[in-house]
């Protein structure tokens, strides 16, 4: 079975978190989804945590 491009995370934050995300997003021209990745990938960057990429999904990654 081919790996998945995406899986769904599903959290409750407060409302301003969600507004101050939606407008961050917005400011970067990135979706909220999107945005939320970047920033998990940088706090992971900065603890030294490995997020393992997935390589084939996309032709060009071949």
């Amino acid at each position: 079975m081919p790996p998945k491009k995406t899986t769904t995370l599903n959290l409750r934050v407060d409302p301003a978190i969600k507004e101050a995300i939606k407008e961050a997003a917005n400011r970067d021209h990135r979706s909220v989804a999107n945005m939320i990745e970047l920033l998990i990938r940088q706090h992971c960057a900065k603890e030294n945590i490995t997020v393992h990429e997935q390589h084939g999904l996309f032709k060009d990654d071949e």
